[in-house]
């Protein structure tokens, strides 16, 4: 009884590692997978690619932007297309990345440069965002975010 039990508590401490290294694993693919779209991300704001965006965001995206602005995907793409929105320079660093299932979400800093008719045209500025993605038909995509101005530090 003894050996029984010492053989079938290795055998379920093996399937437990085995199933361990596999989330593991799957979860290395998700996270790398967050991190290379949002690099998408970024350079679609640089190469002002509404169409990549489009591809990026959920059709139901929405975002609370650095103008403390509610707005929808279509009115984020109706700022680039506009000529409105431009980013020249972005650097975006992601400090935190977790996954609940088929959901992701991302947070960290940003430093930007704003260019075309922005308020802050110009202008460098320091941002903090939240990134939510959920893994939509298969494949992931952008479903909200938060972008806020960090102020000077004097």
């Amino acid at each position: 009884m003894l050996v029984a039990s010492l053989v079938f508590g290795a055998g379920a401490l093996f399937a437990a590692a085995q199933v361990t290294a596999h989330s593991a694993s799957k979860d290395n693919r998700a996270d790398d997978e967050i991190r290379r779209l949002n690099s998408e991300e970024v350079e679609a704001f640089l190469h002002k690619d509404p169409k990549a965006m489009a591809r990026l965001w959920s059709d139901d995206f929405v975002v609370t932007n650095p103008l403390n602005k509610f707005v929808s995907k279509q009115q984020v793409l109706g700022m680039m297309e506009s000529g409105f929105l431009v980013i020249t320079s972005y650097d975006r660093q992601i400090e935190y990345l977790r996954f609940y299932g088929d959901t992701a979400i991302a947070a960290g800093d940003e430093t930007v440069v704003w260019g075309g008719r922005m308020p802050n045209a110009g202008k460098t500025e320091h941002l903090r965002f939240t990134g939510i993605w959920m893994k939509q038909g298969g494949r992931w995509q952008e479903v909200a975010r938060h972008a806020n101005i960090v102020p000077p530090q004097s």
